[in-house]
């Protein structure tokens, strides 16, 4: 692409947003198709991986371009407006890669993100930590050896390595492996009526062997306070998914009311956009999406500033950060669903024809929003308000 040096990597902050816009572009073109086609996104996937973007948090001590996490949660923001299946994709990468380095090691961190880098891979994701269908033990060598199956491990399939779970006496135990390795069965059987490009089918482990340099022991998983920020990054892509399509669903409804939408026989006027009532609506719709994506920046700016404290960050800090994120992903699945069901009343019953599958927002967000209920989220909003009381660390807070 245009905005590459000769290492086929942007050359500064602009042109990292400006190949993903180049991107979100292309994938514009092809996202009614593949919807209803669903599958693998092979092709998409290639796409990032050549583009160099699967790099974008790897300091550039290590070959990666460097930025922060806000810019990378803006990715994921332009993904998700034309295709949120990449958009998630895209985001677990980097929930990975930040997985590894605050669950592991400083060698196992740039051992690993060095090889991304180089080899320019794709990672998916089996640890799912509320299934305990996996279970892993130490043999007579001292490897360790997963057994069961994981599901909704997004990305999975078309991946180069993985990062997997089991249960070892009952305390959860996260590795990384390739993706190929023997004893490893990814499973395209992902089927879902929404997010239909995740790959988040099943994975089966049969007698999978890791050696424990493979292993995520050091702090391990939620080891201290600067591991927990883990769930929150999670949180933070969800919702930086969830503010994408309600952006993308708004904007395409605009485009359809102003080129097909007829203004009703009784309302006196000759366009839609003169139509009162279409105009109360959209300003309702662009009001409560402003409001998401204020709270969305600010949970953004909140997480990015605790991230740089590194091993100095307090368990009040994180709990700041967390209420943050629970405020913005109550008020970012409330706005999503208004503007993915609200849009047909803005273009009308043609918007409804199966060719502009304009319902593709809606079950999208639909699918992903039930990730984790959203209640428990709105339960802690009230426990902070109530009783002062932060957010108790965990892989979904």
């Amino acid at each position: 692409m245009s905005t590459h040096t000769s290492e086929n990597r942007p050359t500064a902050r602009y042109s990292v947003l400006s190949s993903a816009k180049e991107i979100a572009d292309t994938l514009r073109e092809t996202a009614i198709e593949r919807d209803l086609k669903g599958g693998t996104a092979l092709a998409e996937r290639q796409l990032l991986r050549e583009s160099g973007l699967l790099n974008t948090i790897i300091p550039t001590a290590l070959g990666g371009l460097g930025e922060d996490w806000k810019t990378m949660l803006q990715i994921v923001q332009l993904f998700s407006q034309v295709d949120s299946s990449i958009g998630h994709l895209y985001g677990f990468q980097h929930l990975i890669l930040a997985t590894i380095d605050l669950f592991g090691t400083e060698k196992q961190r740039d051992h690993y993100y060095k090889k991304t880098v180089d080899e320019k891979l794709f990672w998916g994701n089996a640890l799912n930590p509320l299934d305990k269908g996996t279970t892993a033990v130490i043999d007579t060598d001292g490897n360790y050896r997963f057994n069961g199956k994981k599901g909704f491990s997004s990305g999975s399939s078309d991946s180069d390595m993985l990062l997997v779970s089991g249960f070892l006496n009952d305390k959860i135990t996260i590795g990384m492996t390739p993706s190929a390795a023997e004893g490893i069965d990814i499973k395209n059987d992902w089927n879902n009526f929404g997010q239909r490009q995740t790959d988040s089918g099943t994975v089966i482990f049969d007698n999978l062997i890791l050696k424990k340099e493979q292993i995520l022991l050091d702090p391990g998983p939620l080891g201290n306070v600067r591991a927990t920020l883990r769930s929150c990054l999670a949180q933070l892509i969800l919702i930086y998914i969830y503010i994408g399509i309600a952006e993308g669903a708004l904007q395409e409804a605009k485009n359809y009311t102003v080129v097909q939408t007829r203004a009703w026989h009784t309302a006196g006027v000759n366009t839609p956009q003169e139509d009162p009532y279409i105009l109360a609506n959209y300003g309702n719709l662009w009001l409560s999406l402003q409001t998401s994506l204020s709270l969305a920046k600010q949970a953004a700016e909140t997480f990015q500033q605790q991230w740089n404290m590194h091993d100095k960050i307090t368990i009040k800090q994180r709990g700041k950060v967390a209420l943050d994120i629970a405020l913005a992903k109550v008020q970012a699945i409330r706005t999503g669903l208004e503007i993915t069901n609200k849009m047909f009343d803005v273009t009308g019953s043609r918007a409804t024809n199966g060719s502009a599958r304009l319902d593709r927002y809606w079950r999208n967000l639909r699918t992903h929003s039930l990730h984790d209920p959203v209640d428990y989220k709105i339960k802690e909003l009230g426990e902070w308000f109530l009783n002062d009381k932060i957010p108790e660390p965990g892989f979904y807070s």
